[in-house]
């Protein structure tokens, strides 16, 4: 039996960082699941609402790929209380040709963060207009991310950052400010943040809208990446009606747990209707940005395809730096 590689937290920031080639890898894994021949099962989740927890399992098979990678990611949203990190996981890389275990990726929820932020990107590379202006609604982890990320396909020149919480804004808009050295300033009005950005990104855990619909204009890029869950909505669902493309990032997905799901409920979308995934517009087989006048949505509730390509790229880096600790299976 070959050993498996052990990989820690540390091990992994060392490896994979959030730039052009993480963001292309990606990119492949949408690209991939427009081909019609990735193998990927719903996402097994288990709300725990005794202890404000839930968990979600994904996985997928890339025809191609090496490995396909399990990832089981806990968020339990009270243990800031007990001086403990909300969200943690890990995941496991299996030989594609064997189903041997290869790595085991320790990653407590940083794989999930990195490959997340490059998912955001990919969906601005290909929706989003020019922008100047990028908006922020959240201020946690993925608020960051996200932008760093958008960024790197949208050189914008200056962030605007909205949260209920006005410190935590100040304390996001100052790390932005510092990481990318350009303007960053907290707006303490949500709709004037949207009405003077091109791209705004959702980041919340929130279970009522964040983002109005009397809020949108001309030119405007929305990505959603906070529904991940039955329950949470962050974009109102007369949007829908509004929009001159809606993407989302796999369809039977946003249908049960993204903003699609409180759309449906709401009555502003069909469920039966057919919305090309972002797959398709990466792989060019469904417009996605017609006009400079589009208003355009992203719906990104994540999928298993993103996390056997950042899996497989991690595992990959950490056998060229030799890095890792390799256990006897």
């Amino acid at each position: 039996m070959p050993d498996t590689n052990v990989l820690t937290e540390a091990d992994l920031r060392a490896l994979v960082t959030l730039d052009l080639e993480t963001i292309d890898v990606v990119e492949s894994a949408f690209r991939a699941l427009a081909s019609g021949e990735v193998i990927m099962p719903p996402i097994l989740s288990m709300d725990i609402p005794a202890v404000n927890g839930e968990v979600d399992v994904k996985t997928a098979y890339i025809p191609g790929f090496d490995g396909f990678a399990i990832k089981v990611s806990p968020g339990f949203f009270d243990n800031p209380k007990l001086g403990l990190p909300s969200l943690n996981g890990l995941m496991i890389l299996f030989s594609a040709k064997t189903g041997l275990v290869e790595a085991l990726l320790l990653d407590n929820g940083y794989l999930t963060d990195i490959r997340t932020a490059a998912a955001g990107a990919v969906a601005a590379r290909h929706l989003a207009p020019k922008v100047h202006t990028a908006g922020v609604i959240g201020t946690g982890v993925q608020a960051r991310l996200q932008i760093e990320a958008a960024r790197l396909v949208r050189p914008f020149e200056r962030v605007l950052v909205w949260g209920r919480d006005a410190a935590n804004a100040k304390k996001c808009a100052a790390d932005l400010a510092e990481k990318l050295s350009i303007e960053v300033r907290v707006e303490s009005d949500p709709a004037r943040l949207v009405a003077e950005s091109q791209l705004v990104v959702t980041t919340t855990p929130s279970r009522e809208p964040v983002l109005r619909a009397d809020w949108l204009h001309p030119g405007l890029h929305i990505t959603a990446m906070g529904s991940d869950q039955p329950g949470k909505v962050e974009v109102d669902p007369a949007v829908f009606r509004r929009v001159d493309a809606y993407v989302p990032d796999r369809l039977s997905q946003c249908r049960i747990q993204g903003e699609l799901r409180a759309a449906i409920e709401a009555g502003a979308a069909n469920a039966d209707t057919v919305f090309p995934e972002l797959g398709e517009v990466v792989a060019g087989h469904a417009p996605g940005r017609k006009s400079a006048s589009d208003i355009t949505f992203a719906d990104l509730t994540g999928t298993g395809a993103q996390d056997t390509a950042i899996a497989t790229r991690a595992v990959a880096l950490a056998v060229m730096a030799g890095a890792g600790t390799r256990i006897a299976s």
